[in-house]
């Protein structure tokens, strides 16, 4: 099963708000979802994201793909970079490990 970080529209036409999601890539986009990570609201300037980070990082340990705005919602806050940098301290140990 391919899990993906996205987002599910909610909102009446023409004022839309989106929740930040984690679902199946399979499922539609304001189908099914496995967990609601935070939301985000376009309406007001300049835009308010709220995130959950930790259920954010977690979910991307697990192996979960986030959508391009998604990526750069969790870039801004910090999270791809703590990810990117436990992946190289691993390395390093792996590296260590092996001499």
């Amino acid at each position: 099963m391919s899990v993906k970080i996205r987002m599910q529209r909610v909102g009446r036409r023409n004022l839309a708000s989106y929740r930040i999601v984690v679902a199946d890539s399979h499922s539609p986009r304001d189908g099914r979802f496995i967990e609601i990570l935070g939301t985000y609201d376009p309406k007001v300037n300049p835009a308010k994201i709220v995130l959950d980070d930790e259920k954010a990082y977690e979910w991307l340990k697990k192996g979960a793909i986030p959508s391009d705005t998604v990526r750069s919602f969790l870039s801004q806050r910090g999270i791809l970079k703590r990810i990117h940098e436990e992946k190289i301290a691993l390395k390093k140990e792996q590296k260590a490990e092996d001499k």
